[in-house]
């Protein structure tokens, strides 16, 4: 009889017996502290259970009681990393399709490490939750032979060196992490064994006409031939003429030798061929073909994934179709268990959608897009498809992040905290943490951790940033929230929906993209809306009024870029300049019409091989020739190549050809384009224009030596307005 013991939240994976002792004493309100010895918060461990490949079959099978109990269940994942360049970063300025490329490009190139999942179970006899933190180590090796997936993966520095700071077990993760398929590579594996194992796995009838000949093109072909009949003749001859068969015939050194092995095969003489080449293999079936009706050769897998080629005896034609019939339900069973174990942790998935219970999660947008990625599929091109594709898997979802700043009562309490997970579980469970100095007043909603005393091995003390902790400590920070709801647990029943319950069903399937983007999600409809409580650093973003530019020399930074636009545009032209890094940035302009102005202004200059490109204030922009501009789109173009640069500027350059993204302003003389004529210069410099016969009255073929730098300054300043209206004009 298998026996339940209760563990408290503070043990530190003691010995079994110790453990047991300390079973007896459990309780939420008075956990011994324990220092973490470097400075910094340690919480009380709790016991997870460590799920391995080894032990995932047991796992699945207690897991899939406990879900089936649970109110709710806690989600995390540890990734091997969040962003592939400083660029990917999410940005105040990032549009909606935006945000998401970057997201879906990170979902896409990092692994994901650690799976946390808890149940939590509301046991109305002790007024509390139980919960069951699970740890899924996962590593993404191959398992099926014909997977043609890369399995290849980015590793983030700073995300290793963040893990290995709070001891990530890599050895663990490594040689006994869980692999998996997702639902997209299970499909195509079972197409691909379909396929592959028609004609190698399939029995063909040794009378069949459809099968070419083998032209014998060299005597050794020839005597490979006419040595394989003699050999099956003698065999053939042996079998048909003994009515009792036994090992010790076809074990006869007569007939057994390294290449042919003699052997029983579903209840009838068989001979094992090992060692031989593809075309010799293609020989011997040719000889069976034409000589033998009753010998036939069959292809199986073995199971350490080798093929295993036979000739069997069959007594008839009935005997061979019954033979035939056999092969190929064995290979379908086979087929469909390899791809079974080869499904690995997405069980843990698919457990959780069948069962549609409430997920929690914390700032879990790029948890749940790692979670449809890895185990559903390639993630859709738009972040209305991913959500609504997520909504079907898991039709409700709840992120505590965007919980805590939802309703006024929260936002009270959690005034001037921060809102990372780690920070709320101090604040909000103060039992499970040894530091805390201050905690919410309303008494904590109890919670507790149960174990199998039979597996206390599979068991570990969890600690912050192990996704099965991170899993625990997300749904207790909910569970504490909900209280602050106003939610009533005391008549909470396994049967009862959570999700459906008045006070709460207002926050379910809401969630923030990120924690900068000043919108909500609703992913039961893939719309969003903004973010009432969100305070944004930067005007608000008109996405019409935006240039994306790139290419500038290095040393320039985002304030001499804004200085050198506004002494052409003005010194209210621009609301919003943000550095995407060093080698670009956004602008915003105050006005949409500015950006075909510049955009036309920076190409006529480029085009402009005088005095004034040289000294015209965007002249410190585009010095070094390499200098790039386009509109906000072509930002978003950028986002969504799959090309993996670190600066900006390499990546644009490998997605946008030149004539693709450099608008062309056609039609236009350069002194028109410029704001600039000769009256302009006249009034300002006295300094007539000096032509040579047969040539056009421009700027490049006028003398200038009259004029002073700083009046040709002044007339590029002045000159805006003259600009503007040509531009119009045109």
């Amino acid at each position: 009889m298998q026996c339940r013991r209760r563990l408290a939240p503070l043990l530190r994976a003691p010995p079994p017996r110790t453990l047991l002792s300390r079973l007896l004493s459990s309780s939420y309100s008075s956990p011994p502290s324990s220092g973490s010895g470097d400075g910094t918060e340690s919480s009380s461990g709790v016991a997870v259970k460590q799920v391995t490949r080894g032990n995932l079959a047991e796992a699945l099978e207690e897991l899939r009681a406990r879900v089936r109990d649970a109110a709710f269940v806690g989600l995390d994942l540890e990734m091997s990393g969040v962003t592939s360049a400083p660029w990917r970063d999410t940005f105040e300025l990032d549009r909606a399709d935006v945000r998401y490329l970057k997201l879906r490009d990170s979902a896409q190139r990092f692994a994901a490490l650690q799976l946390g999942v808890c149940p939590f179970r509301w046991d109305p006899a002790k007024s509390a939750f139980v919960a069951h933190p699970h740890n899924f180590f996962i590593f993404p090796r191959k398992e099926l032979p014909y997977d043609s997936s890369s399995h290849e993966f980015l590793c983030q520095t700073s995300s290793i060196d963040f893990l290995a700071k709070y001891q990530f077990d890599f050895n663990t993760c490594f040689h006994e992490g869980i692999s998996y398929l997702s639902r997209a590579q299970e499909e195509e594996a079972l197409q691909k064994f379909n396929a592959l194992h028609h004609d190698a796995t399939s029995l063909s009838p040794n009378t069949s006409e459809e099968v070419e000949d083998v032209p014998l093109k060299s005597t050794a072909d020839l005597l490979f031939t006419e040595r394989m009949k003699i050999r099956f003749s003698e065999w053939h001859d042996s079998i048909s003429s003994n009515s009792k068969l036994d090992n010790n015939l076809l074990g006869s050194n007569k007939f057994s030798t390294d290449q042919f092995q003699t052997v029983f095969f579903k209840m009838r003489p068989a001979i094992m061929l090992n060692g031989f080449t593809s075309h010799q293999l293609k020989l011997i079936q040719q000889v069976l073909r034409k000589n033998f009706r009753d010998l036939m050769y069959v292809c199986t897998f073995g199971e350490d994934d080798t093929l295993e080629k036979r000739v069997v005896y069959a007594d008839n034609s009935d005997d061979s179709m019954l033979l035939m019939k056999d092969v190929q339900e064995d290979l379908l069973r086979s087929r469909k268990a390899r791809v079974e174990s080869a499904i690995g942790v997405r069980h843990v998935i698919d457990l959780l959608a069948s069962e549609r219970k409430l997920i929690v999660g914390h700032s879990c947008f790029l948890d749940i897009a790692q979670v449809y990625s890895k185990f559903i599929g390639p993630l859709p091109s738009s972040m209305k498809e991913f959500a609504m594709g997520i909504n079907k898997i898991f039709p409700r979802i709840v992120d505590t992040r965007h919980l805590m700043s939802a309703n006024d009562a929260v936002q009270y309490l959690m005034r001037q905290k921060s809102k990372s997970l780690s920070s709320a579980f101090s604040f909000l469970c103060p039992a499970f943490h040894s530091t805390a100095a201050e905690s919410s007043t309303r008494a904590p909603v109890r919670i507790e951790v149960e174990a199998d005393e039979t597996t206390l091995s599979c068991f570990a003390s969890g600690a912050k940033h192990e996704a099965g902790y991170d899993a625990f400590m997300t749904g207790s920070v909910f569970a504490q929230l909900c209280a602050h709801l106003n939610i009533n647990f005391e008549h909470l029943t396994p049967k009862e929906n959570l999700a459906r319950n008045n006070k709460l069903q207002k926050y379910i399937n809401h969630i923030s993209p990120s924690f900068n983007s000043g919108t909500v999600l609703d992913l039961s409809t893939g719309t969003e809306r903004p973010d009432t409580g969100y305070k944004s650093r930067y005007p608000a973003a008109v996405y019409d009024n935006i240039v994306l530019i790139w290419g500038f020399q290095s040393e320039l930074r985002a304030n001499d870029i804004k200085d050198s636009i506004c002494k052409v545009f003005g010194p209210a032209s621009i609301t919003t300049i943000f550095s995407i890094d060093r080698t670009a940035v956004l602008v915003q302009f105050s006005k949409r019409e500015s950006v075909n102005d510049f955009l036309d202004l920076k190409a006529t200059l480029e085009g402009t091989d005088s005095a004034i490109s040289v000294l015209h204030p965007l002249s410190t922009i585009l010095q070094g020739g390499k200098t790039r501009a386009a509109k906000y789109d072509t930002y978003r173009d950028i986002c969504s190549s799959s090309a993996s640069k670190y600066f900006f500027v390499d990546q644009a350059e490998a997605v946008c050809p030149a004539s693709n993204t450099e608008p062309k302003c056609e039609n236009l003389d350069d002194g028109d384009v410029l704001g600039l004529n000769e009256s302009v210069l006249d009034e300002t410099a006295n300094a007539p224009a000096q032509q040579g016969e047969g040539t056009k009255n421009n700027s490049k073929n006028q003398d200038n030596s009259d004029i002073s730098c700083q009046d040709i300054l002044d007339v590029l300043q002045d000159g805006k307005t003259l600009f503007s209206k040509r531009i119009r004009r045109t």
